[in-house]
């Protein structure tokens, strides 16, 4: 990976400013390697940065009168350094503290280095209590030093009693690793180690480090891969598709990665939502919103079988013969690092057993206050086990939290089995092997205060340990991802005699915060290949050609230095565009002729090329050059001297545009005379002024551009009325009256002209807009809406046309109304009910509109739960003008406490597939559905039972338990099916077994492994020692297909997508195994023939298919 510069990261707790400096003015000095140096530079390899450890103890501290103060300067990668202090704070009350470049004025001309540092100012009393913050950036010229302006509190730096001022002495340490610029302008990260990193966009290399690790998971990254999305989809709104191009940029990416569409994707367009997050809560967030967002599809349950895993809490009495236990599920293990020395004293400390006697004894159950004991023991651990070191708690004492950075050692590999399996319950499966080994390493460099995430990964399990720090990766060694994340102390000998007397101790800040172990039996299985067969098309297609476009661009900036984009607005864009695209202010400039000249080419030549363009003679054109007044309006400044358009287009840019972006905005100024010919501009001088001027008519509620005039300074309204009634096109002694439009953000603001006043008096100039109307009696006034300018333009500036369609047809437009942003949710829904002819405004429930999918949201607007037409057409920063209605047949906020499900019932006999819409109460089970489902359908006998099954993309993945409350049950995206439940699954025999039979058929097009699922999914009883031409009787008799038919079906057990071809004389149950593995879709009995069945629409979004009943909708 090549990166120009590095981005500076700024502290992700707090805000870091940095003092003004005093920068040297003028040119300076450039300086020129020698030839010798560069060939030593391009031959360096990359090894570790120079680290030092600095301390600072000032005396006499609070008597310091100083601003600032410098420590001495120390040498670090060849640098000099020095920190800086403001002792009473940088214009704030807490100490400002910053790393300061020592020779910074004395450098060449372009100098640049990059640094990670830490400042502290330590505890003396209590070390644990000292406090350190950390952060990196990139020194040069112009910010030649950074850190903390709020340091600490002021108030608690010169308590005594804190520990911070000891005699009047304050000690401060600085740690400092310097990166020299030769690493960052030719280190590549995929060339060196194969791995790309991510982007730090300021605060999120916490984020980063946990997602490179899961992505490192190749069975989590599969299962995020075949998480379903559509080509309409976008990145920025769909949580599955950002984090699918995510991984797919990391797997393919030559460069780092940006997490934006990422973050974006959870609906934060900061990161203020996830700043307070550190790993361990991001991991537990992250999990549970794609926990949630896999519901229903093909990856269902990913999260739970990867990473959950189950203890069991018991109480066992003494004395007499009562247990208590409960069962609970756990997706990571918190571990105490205080008082434990490893992983394993930690896991002793989790099971230890607690005596509760004494005046702690348990009421048990029918016995009374017992002596007992309480504890925990595991049932069963996850395939991947996250292990969450405690490294921050809370202080009691000192009402804070502290940074616990003692030793704590983890292995390479964890035996959870030891000791005769001390840590498993009785009902744990011993056949289970427990060994781990270790996969990532996540590390927290820092305080409590703020710091610097990284991780340390073996993205394969071999020998090799890789670096992962935001945008670099690099190849470690087990040393460093190991013992050197231990913490504890390190002891630095006295480096430099003229700083320190004796050695002293410092604290490693840097240590493991998180561990991720893999269980060696399911190694194979977790560490699975994932290639390009596992992406959808769309994805790849998206991004290849996101990746030309960025291609594109990036070389239209390499050239972009050498180009000005010159925007000439004329009289004719005016014309087209006020009144109907503008209203306010003059042109939309991105809507006029873009001329892309190069900067080295003189002005006068340009005029040639608008010649050439709109055929007006170079003698004929005057510029004018536009400016952004404090107001915000955009307006023509002034025209052009005949010594600017001598220069060169790239120097009269740089003298325009203060912002130095490549435009170069002009307004052409062109007279033409009573026979259309066209006229030498006429001379400007100070008095003169050029207004622009619309007129309107509050008739038609129209406001059109209709010209521009000089008028004189000193001059009148008066003076021009006949002039402006014939560019009108009024009577010649028509009353008008004259508004000035002013601003219209963040309100309109136009103001009536006095026709008595001089246009100087009325501090008019050049580039003001004139809006003017015929005048209105008081009696006439009351026949138009907006009667007048400023009560149009007001209009104007609220109003939005809104489409509303059905929600029953999202595609197709129904009618549009035109209505204010700052109408309430009743005046939006009363509107469209009149437009409706619906008497009951509140039978009107309203749904968003989705920008990015363009789709209605899946959440329909609740009762009142806006307060404005604008919240509602809102989404992220886009605002739409698409609204869906439904007309209810009861009142909406009577229909927010219940829950609406369709349910399609395949009856047991007949062929057909009747839709039902079920509505209850939200606190309502499964089992209330299906009681009322009973009353709507015609079962093959009355005593007949009933389940409800989840089926997805032609596989069924749930039987809902009657229990289940049916509140956060979707039907929005996979099919809820109801059926009979067959006499023969009611009767299982002890060696029965239960097993999915899918259709499927291999993509010719695809690796020849690759299965695709059709048809109905159903379940069938198999026997124990049946044998495949038994079972296929049986299914042939099912699905009533003709015998010519079934004897081209072949049949197969499937495991983890891969068909295994079964003979007539094979025993079916011995393939399937008894426990469960990683989801029911992952082993079936697959029936392989060719799918026939009309491609029809089908009501959840699938398909039509083979062996599907006629589908009649009852609702």
């Amino acid at each position: 990976m090549t990166m120009m510069t590095p981005p500076p990261l700024e502290q992700e707790d707090e805000e870091i400013l940095v003092p003004h400096q005093e920068l040297t003015e003028g040119p300076q000095p450039m300086e020129v390697l020698s030839a010798e140096t560069a060939n030593a530079l391009e031959s360096q390899q990359v090894e570790d940065p120079p680290t030092f450890k600095y301390r600072w103890t000032i005396e006499n501290f609070s008597r310091l009168n100083a601003k600032k103060l410098y420590s001495d300067i120390f040498y670090v990668g060849g640098y000099k350094w020095r920190v800086l202090i403001f002792p009473k704070g940088n214009n704030v009350d807490h100490l400002s503290m910053y790393l300061d470049v020592a020779d910074s004025a004395t450098l060449p001309y372009g100098w640049s280095r990059y640094a990670q540092f830490a400042l502290a100012i330590v505890n003396q009393v209590h070390g644990k209590y000292t406090i350190r913050k950390d952060t990196q950036h990139q020194f040069n010229g112009r910010e030649s030093d950074w850190g903390f302006t709020s340091f600490m509190s002021l108030s608690e730096l010169y308590d005594p009693s804190r520990g911070y001022l000891v005699n009047d002495t304050c000690v401060i340490d600085a740690e400092v690793t310097v990166r020299k610029v030769i690493d960052y302008w030719s280190y590549d990260s995929k060339k060196e180690t194969g791995y790309v990193g991510l982007k730090n966009q300021g605060a999120t290399c916490y984020m980063n480090s946990l997602l490179q690790t899961l992505y490192h998971i190749p069975y989590f990254r599969k299962a995020v891969y075949h998480m379903p999305t559509t080509e309409n989809d976008m990145p920025s709104g769909s949580i599955p598709l950002a984090l699918q191009s995510l991984f797919y940029k990391l797997q393919y990416s030559d460069n780092s990665v940006a997490t934006k569409e990422l973050t974006k994707s959870f609906g934060w367009d900061t990161y203020d939502s996830f700043m307070q997050h550190d790993v361990q809560e991001l991991n537990r967030v992250l999990c549970e919103k794609l926990e949630d967002k896999m519901k229903g599809t093909v990856v269902e349950g990913t999260i739970q079988h990867l990473f959950e895993g189950h203890h069991m809490n018991y109480i066992e009495c003494i004395n007499v013969d009562y247990k208590s236990t409960r069962k609970e599920s756990f997706y990571d293990l918190q571990l105490d690092v205080k008082g434990c020395r490893d992983v394993y004293s930690s896991f002793d400390k989790y099971v230890e057993v607690e005596r509760l006697e004494g005046d702690n004894k348990y009421q048990a159950e029918n016995h009374g206050l017992q002596d007992a004991k309480k504890g925990v023991l595991f049932i069963d651990f996850p395939p991947v086990l996250q292990l969450q070191l405690k490294r921050f708690e809370y202080d009691f004492m000192r009402d804070t939290m502290v940074k616990i950075n003692d030793r704590y050692e983890f292995p390479l590999q964890l035996d959870l089995d030891r000791d005769n399996g001390k840590y498993l319950s009785p009902d744990a499966d011993r056949r289970v092997r427990n060994l781990y080994t270790l996969h990532s390493v996540l590390v927290h460099s820092g305080g409590v205060h703020g710091g610097h995430y990284y991780a340390f990964i073996r993205p394969t399990l071999s020998d090799q340990w890789f670096k992962f720090d935001d945008e670099r990766v690099t190849k470690e060694d087990a040393k460093k991802a190991l013992e050197e994340q231990y913490g504890g102390e390190e002891e630095l000998p006295q480096t430099n005699p003229g700083f320190n007397n004796s050695p002293f101790k410092f604290t490693k800040y840097s240590n493991a915060y998180m561990l991720v172990y893999i269980r060696e039996s399911d190694k194979e299985k977790i560490m699975c290949d994932v290639d390009e067969k596992d992406i959808a098309e769309h994805l790849r297609i998206r991004l290849k050609k996101e990746q030309e476009e960025k291609e594109h661009k990036k070389k239209e900036k390499a050239e972009a230095h050498l180009y000005t984009i010159i925007k000439v607005a004329r009289n004719e864009d005016l014309i087209e565009q006020i009144g109907k695209e503008m209203f306010f202010d003059l042109v939309d400039h991105d809507k006029v002729r873009a001329f892309r000249i190069q900067k080295q080419l003189p002005f006068n030549h340009f005029k040639e090329d608008v010649f050439k363009e709109f055929g007006i003679p170079v003698q004929f054109q005057r510029f004018w050059l536009w400016a952004k007044r404090q107001n915000h309006t955009y307006r023509p400044n002034r025209p052009l001297t005949p010594q600017e358009e001598a220069q060169s287009v790239g120097q009269l840019r740089e003298v325009s545009n203060k912002t130095h972006n490549a435009e170069l905005k002009l307004l052409l100024e062109v007279e033409i005379g009573p026979d259309l010919h066209f006229l030498p501009p006429p001379a400007k001088t100070k008095e003169d002024i050029l207004l622009f001027f619309k007129v309107y008519d509050p008739e038609k509620e129209n406001l059109r551009f209709v010209g521009r005039l000089f008028v004189k300074a000193l001059g009148k309204p008066t003076e021009i009325l006949s002039k402006l009634n014939e560019l009108a096109e009024f009577p010649p002694n028509e009353e008008i009256d004259l508004y000035e439009e002013i601003k219209f953000e963040p309100n309109v603001m136009c103001e009536h002209i006095d026709m008595r006043m001089s246009f100087k008096s009325s501090q008019l100039e050049d580039g003001d807009i004139i809006c003017y109307q015929k005048s209105l009696t008081s009696a006439n006034r009351s026949q138009f809406r907006y009667p007048d300018v400023p009560s149009f333009l007001e209009y104007v500036r609220n109003r939005q046309v809104v489409h509303f369609r059905s929600l029953e047809k999202p595609k197709e437009e129904d009618f549009s109304l035109e209505l204010s942003k700052l109408f309430t949710y009743d005046d939006v829904v009363e509107r469209v009910a009149r437009q409706l002819g619906v008497d009951d405004s509140s039978k009107i429930r309203l749904t968003s509109h989705n920008c990015y999918s363009q789709q209605p949201k899946p959440q329909p607007i609740k009762y009142r739960g806006v307060d404005h037409l604008l919240d509602m057409l809102v989404h992220y920063n886009q605002t739409s003008d698409i609204l869906y209605y439904e007309i209810l047949d009861i009142p909406l906020p009577e229909l927010q406490g219940l829950k609406t499900l369709k349910v399609a019932f395949h009856h047991a006999t007949k062929e057909e597939v009747a839709i039902h819409t079920i509505r209850l109460p939200k606190n309502s089970t499964v089992a209330d559905v299906i009681n009322d489902l009973k009353t709507k359908v015609e079962l093959s006998r009355p005593d007949a039972e009933v389940r409800l099954l989840e089926v997805f993309y032609h596989k069924i993945y749930k039987i809902f338990p009657p229990g289940e409350k049916i509140e956060n049950i979707n039907d929005q995206y996979w099919t809820l099916r109801a059926e009979e439940i067959p006499e023969e699954e009611k009767s299982l025999g002890l060696h029965d077994r239960m097993i999915h039979v899918y259709h499927f058929t291999r993509d010719s097009n695809q690796n020849q492994m690759q299965v695709q699922n059709f048809g109905e999914p159903f379940f069938l009883v198999i026997k124990e020692g049946e044998t495949l031409a038994d079972i296929k009787i049986r299914i042939q008799t099912k699905l009533q297909v003709p015998d010519d038919e079934f004897s081209k079906w072949k049949f197969a057990f499937i495991s983890l997508g891969r068909p295994e071809y079964l003979q007539d004389s094979d025993i079916v149950s011995n393939r399937f195994q008894r426990r469960d593995i990683y989801g029911a879709w992952e082993q079936y009995l697959g029936l392989e023939h060719s799918d026939t069945a009309p491609k029809k629409a089908y009501t959840t979004n699938q398909n039509r298919h083979t062996f599907e009943k006629p589908v009649k909708i009852y609702n």
